[in-house]
């Protein structure tokens, strides 16, 4: 039951003093997220709605591609992140359990999976393979900030490839770019695919997948056939860099944009088999190292940027396929009238044909209401009042732009309902 007098949505008129991004401001406000501690967050049930779709069209992609789901466990013997030079790293939260044994809280999982391919791949028959799960992840963050896009707790999902040697890692890396490019796609984000540095992770090579908008930390450089982030701009050989720290390229001036990292790819290669152990035995008995790839996403990264690219002065305007309802129902008149009648029997006669649909049936005012629904973002606007039954029509109105769409109609033929509203949410971006 999607009724708001029995779900949790508190919405706020004043976002919280502290927030800057517009993510941190109106998920706040439209009651999807509320913090707990510095860089601690909780999804409260639209938020984590919200989340949930990005983890759907993600596991989708990556399964289609050959991925095999699992879950490894956040905490984790701290001897394995020792043999791979990573226990150093700042922000991986260590401790001690009460016998003193050295554990850590995972902020990826290299180490994890690596340790399991270790005991389990043995010949290249094994071979080549695509481990992944959805996993929390913490990170002792230095400056959390902007509610989900620095926190110090969050969940990733982490796939990891296995192959004979590199030019199989390649073509799983390719796998892994073709699935990631569709999953942006699907998720409707503007979205910037641009070389990057391995960093910490190492390796031999990888990529970001970078949202553009004005609250990213991240900057990419932009043209003609190239896209890179700043770091890697900085650094290469093929760029000049002008008297006002812009970037040429062949004569071409370049674009340097702000933008969120929402995923990263990386060639892994044999920097932590090595060191694990991670071995196969080839066709003639010689044992080799396994060559691996690693790949990043972060659902609630995609879901702050979504929030980002398209919001207005009004609230959120969620793209279709990441909205936590399709439909926002709302019935303008009290309890026992006619027009709250059929609001009713509207809600029922969607529910029952399986739309997912918010339905405010609250005793407040319209324009409480109408704010509420704004602020939420639902692709499609519902509303039945007194107009609606002198007209025989739903009013209606898409949330993209707050522009009216024609009248569905009320209170006839249920069938040709469904399938007006069909059509009005399959042309909704």
């Amino acid at each position: 039951m999607t009724r708001l007098t029995e779900y949790l949505l508190p919405t706020e008129k004043q976002a919280p003093a502290d927030a800057e991004a517009i993510s941190h401001k109106l998920m706040v406000r439209a009651g999807l997220i509320r913090q707990m501690g510095t860089g601690i967050w909780t999804w409260l049930p639209a938020g984590w709605k919200v989340h949930q779709r990005v983890v759907a069209i993600v596991r989708e992609e990556i399964d289609a591609i050959g991925g095999r789901e699992m879950l490894m466990p956040v905490l984790q013997p701290a001897e394995l992140w020792r043999k791979t030079g990573r226990l150093a790293i700042d922000e991986l939260f260590k401790l001690s359990d009460r016998k003193g044994s050295e554990l850590v809280l995972a902020l990826t999982h290299e180490e994890a999976v690596t340790f399991h391919a270790a005991q389990t791949i043995n010949s290249y028959r094994d071979l080549p393979l695509i481990l992944y799960h959805f996993q929390v992840k913490e990170r002792d963050e230095a400056r959390p900030r902007a509610g989900v896009l620095r926190t110090r707790e969050f969940v990733m999902k982490d796939s990891y490839s296995f192959d004979r040697d590199q030019a199989g890692l390649e073509e799983r890396y390719a796998l892994h770019v073709g699935a990631y490019d569709r999953i942006m796609q699907r998720t409707g984000l503007r979205f910037y695919r641009v070389e990057s540095d391995v960093g910490v992770m190492g390796g031999l090579g990888a990529h970001e997948y970078m949202a553009p908008c004005p609250a990213g930390e991240d900057e990419v450089v932009l043209g003609e056939g190239y896209a890179a982030n700043v770091e890697v701009a900085r650094v290469s050989s093929d760029l000049e860099r002008t008297a006002a720290g812009g970037y040429i390229r062949g004569g071409e001036v370049l674009t340097v944009e702000p933008a969120i990292e929402i995923g990263n790819i990386f060639k892994l290669g044999t920097r932590y088999s090595e060191p694990l152990g991670a071995t196969y035995l080839d066709e003639q008995g010689a044992e080799l190292p396994i060559w691996m790839g690693s790949y990043g996403i972060g659902p609630a990264r995609m879901v702050a940027a979504a929030v980002e690219q398209f919001a207005d002065e009004h609230g959120i305007s969620w793209p279709k396929a990441l909205a936590p309802f399709a439909v926002h129902l709302v019935a303008v008149g009290r309890p026992g009238t006619p027009e709250r009648d059929a609001a009713d029997a509207l809600y029922e006669t969607l529910l029952a044909s399986r739309v997912d649909v918010l339905y405010d049936d609250r005793e407040a005012g319209p324009g409480e209401k109408f704010a509420d629904a704004e602020l939420l973002g639902c692709p499609v606007r519902l509303t039945v009042g007194r107009r609606s039954l002198e007209s025989g029509k739903i009013e209606v109105q898409r949330r993209r732009g707050r522009e009216a769409a024609p009248g569905l109609p009320l209170g006839g033929d249920s069938a040709e309902l469904l399938r007006a509203l069909d059509e009005l949410c399959q042309s909704t971006p």
